[in-house]
């Protein structure tokens, strides 16, 4: 499949290593409709880029100097939350892919794989999807279920109001956050607000552990 990207998508690249970086603007700039607006070399600057540049996504490295890409995600989320941020990461361990979701990422993508796995997690991100590997989702997923057993995780299902309750549905049956929007006749922000709430109610993370907080509580198949 051939991927078209629609609208521009301003990229930040947040690495410390500089032949990555280079690596990857030539990877990202030779698609239609993807600009890398900016790079960092640390967390902090990582912050202060996206604060300042305003990016749709950022490819955050996990291990970087003075503040790492999961501490930093956990704040750029607070302060941007519309902005998209996908790990690109040397590491396969299920407990920092976890951390990734509990830090608000969007995707998390091995740099092994990066040449055929970046630019479509990209795509799926900017549509308001979870770019995960199936083996890696069902990790996060069974580490989600094991926090809940275990009291580590809170739900509270009954604190979400009607409205959080619909979205809840919608967001775990696959809908992006604009096909919410359409069907709820309101605002994309609006939507990301909602599932903000939602998300902090239920003390979860992420696209996976809403779905199966979904499933376990009978709201979709």
């Amino acid at each position: 499949m051939t991927i078209e990207f629609t609208q521009p998508v301003r990229i930040l690249l947040a690495d410390d290593h500089a032949i990555l970086r280079t690596g990857l603007r030539l990877l990202l700039s030779s698609i239609p409709n993807l600009e890398v607006v900016g790079e960092a070399t640390n967390g902090r600057e990582a912050l202060a880029k996206a604060e300042e540049l305003k990016p749709d996504v950022v490819i955050m490295d996990i291990t970087m100097p003075e503040m790492n890409g999961i501490e930093a995600t956990s704040e750029l989320k607070r302060r941007l939350p519309r902005t998209k941020v996908l790990f690109l990461t040397m590491h396969e361990n299920e407990e920092l892919l976890f951390r990734t979701v509990q830090a608000g990422g969007a995707g998390y993508v091995l740099k092994k794989s990066a040449d055929n796995e970046l630019v479509e997690a990209i795509y799926q991100v900017t549509r308001g999807e979870t770019f995960l590997r199936p083996d890696l989702a069902k990790q996060v997923v069974q580490d989600y279920l094991n926090r809940v057993d275990s009291g580590e995780e809170s739900e509270s299902y009954e604190d979400l109001t009607e409205r959080e309750r619909e979205v809840l549905q919608f967001l775990a049956m696959g809908l992006t956050n604009q096909q919410v929007a359409d069907k709820l006749t309101l605002s994309v922000r609006t939507v990301e607000t909602h599932r903000a709430r939602i998300m902090d109610k239920l003390g979860i993370k992420g696209r996976a552990a809403l779905v199966t907080y979904a499933k376990r509580r009978g709201l979709v198949l």
